[in-house]
């Protein structure tokens, strides 16, 4: 208990540390932070929790990758990357392959028969939002980026508003703490994610570095919280009827 209270606070330390190098501009220094950070973390969710689930481990393990990639890309020499950038495709596979455990890791638990018929039209409307945000954000990179690199922002943007749609439509059909906490945390997933891709193709300001990586380490947060937690059954939603005459 001692050790996991310590690491806790490590976290919270170096979560802070990652803010103020993103936000400051040091991007190599903030990698190596975020690295240690989530390795950390999948430590101290693989030891100390009772209930783990294997596909929020592996997010874990996949995004720590993701960000060790980025963090070795520093070191490598330009002239090496030549033509294609391995680095980018590499680290950008392993953040969507994270994102699609924890996509899994939710909809293992849901009731599909269910869902669809609770809610067909907030599902129909959510599909729409989807595309037109994802078509709205990525064409942002458009003049920046090679048509295999717009191919996989697109298809990366649609996996982060998947997960986003997912978390929605699980808290509105079990109404609990648990679901409410992977929401937040994927609120804060997205936003984070739609200011990272303004911060590198659009304005290069560090106070975006300072906003994104702060909204990154709060989705992370969020995330823990509710893997520490258990999944009610669908809970009724308040309304006037429950209430005593």
């Amino acid at each position: 208990m001692l050790l996991s209270n310590g690491i806790k606070i490590v976290l919270l330390l170096l979560g802070g540390v990652f803010i103020v190098l993103q936000g400051l501009g040091f991007e190599f220094e903030g990698a190596s932070v975020s690295t240690l950070m989530l390795l950390l973390l999948a430590l101290l969710y693989f030891v100390w929790t009772k209930n783990k689930s294997s596909f929020f481990f592996w997010f874990l393990i996949s995004f720590a990758l993701a960000q060790l990639i980025g963090f070795v890309s520093y070191y490598t020499p330009e002239e090496f990357i030549q033509d294609v950038d391995y680095f980018y495709y590499i680290s950008n596979g392993l953040y969507i392959l994270a994102y699609i455990f924890l996509i899994c890791r939710v909809l293992k638990d849901l009731n599909f028969k269910s869902i669809v018929t609770q809610f067909y039209v907030p599902i129909i409307i959510l599909v729409v939002l989807d595309v037109f945000c994802v078509i709205l954000v990525t064409d942002t990179t458009q003049n920046v980026l090679t048509l295999n690199e717009y191919l996989l922002e697109f298809f990366y943007n649609g996996i982060i508003m998947v997960l986003l749609s997912v978390a929605l439509i699980n808290y509105m059909y079990r109404n609990d703490t648990k679901s409410m906490l992977f929401l937040l945390g994927s609120i804060f997933i997205v936003f984070s994610e739609i200011i990272q891709l303004a911060y590198y193709y659009i304005i290069d300001e560090n106070y975006l570095g300072f906003i994104y990586s702060a909204f990154l380490v709060a989705a992370f947060f969020f995330f823990y919280m509710q893997s520490q937690k258990s999944f009610s059954g669908p809970v009724p939603a308040y309304s006037d009827e429950h209430l005593k005459t």
